[in-house]
């Protein structure tokens, strides 16, 4: 984790519509017949996620609200805070409550927090990589529907920042605007002259003349799309401190160092959330 202090929860308000989409989906139309046929109404249940390989640890707010809209007197202790590290074995959160209601929880509960590890998990591997330079690792947009929220807090549990959250909060000029409002000038232009003080202007470019084209209108951020390791250190050295930069495209964990090597400010890659494999956490009884 790096930020200085810890990464708060979500506001269950944020998440709960998923949370309980996610209670109604596995429930249906009958609620758990295993359970309600298998377990007697009165019998207790003490059970721990473990990890069954090493990672990073996210996802606890959607899971705690997942056990606390089956049942609110279920009881979850933290075993190993979100955004540490943790090896192969490690028992992650103990749950404690009705064996009923821990099993009719217990698919949704690993579901979030499978997946967001994995998110952290990688995005920490990422970060890794680009240790000793300045460059900051950041999401995008491609994330799950509905899940954006956990997913990028998942990756801020794994080291990295997040960037815009969607297209409200801040202006990406990309390719396609620039060729619809016919060019980097014209766009920036109307940009700079439609938001206030408080709002970012970024554009992406794909090359040097382009960037030097889109400077002059003063962008608070370059995304410098595609380009090799030698033309980013061309375009950090011209860009200087007018504008903070983003390189992005063919970001891989095999060539993200050679990438922040070159001196840009921020690493953006969509494989931080698109392509994290699911963690192996499962919940299981303990004696």
């Amino acid at each position: 984790m790096s930020d200085l202090l810890p990464i708060p929860a979500l506001p269950d308000i944020i998440i709960e519509p998923l949370v309980r989409l996610a209670l109604e989906e596995d429930f249906g139309r009958g609620g758990d017949i295993t359970t309600d046929a298998v377990i007697p109404a009165a019998t207790r249940m003490r059970a721990i996620m473990g990890a069954r390989e090493a990672g990073v640890a996210a996802g606890y707010d959607a899971a705690r609200l997942a056990l606390r809209l089956v049942d609110p007197d279920a009881k979850w202790t933290t075993l190993v805070e979100e955004g540490v590290a943790f090896e192969k074995g490690a028992a992650l959160v103990r749950i404690e409550g009705s064996a009923r209601s821990v099993l009719m929880a217990e698919r949704v509960m690993l579901n979030f927090v499978g997946p967001l590890s994995g998110i952290a998990t990688l995005t920490s591997r990422f970060v890794a990589e680009v240790k000793g330079t300045s460059a900051k690792v950041t999401c995008t947009r491609k994330t799950r529907p509905g899940f954006r929220a956990l997913e990028k807090r998942a990756v801020r549990l794994g080291g990295g920042v997040n960037h815009r959250l969607g297209l409200d909060d801040a202006i990406l000029i990309k390719d396609n605007h620039i060729a619809a409002a016919g060019g980097v000038a014209a766009a920036l232009k109307r940009a700079r002259a439609a938001v206030g003080h408080l709002r970012a202007i970024e554009i992406e470019v794909d090359g040097l003349d382009q960037l030097r084209e889109a400077l002059p209108y003063k962008p608070d951020a370059v995304l410098l799309d595609n380009m090799s390791t030698a033309m980013l250190k061309e375009a950090v050295a011209i860009v200087g401190d007018q504008a903070k930069t983003e390189a992005s495209g063919g970001v891989r964990l095999d060539t993200v160092k050679a990438i922040a090597q070159t001196g840009v400010d921020y690493i953006s890659s969509g494989a931080l959330t698109h392509s994290a494999i699911n963690l192996d956490v499962g919940l299981d009884f303990e004696a």
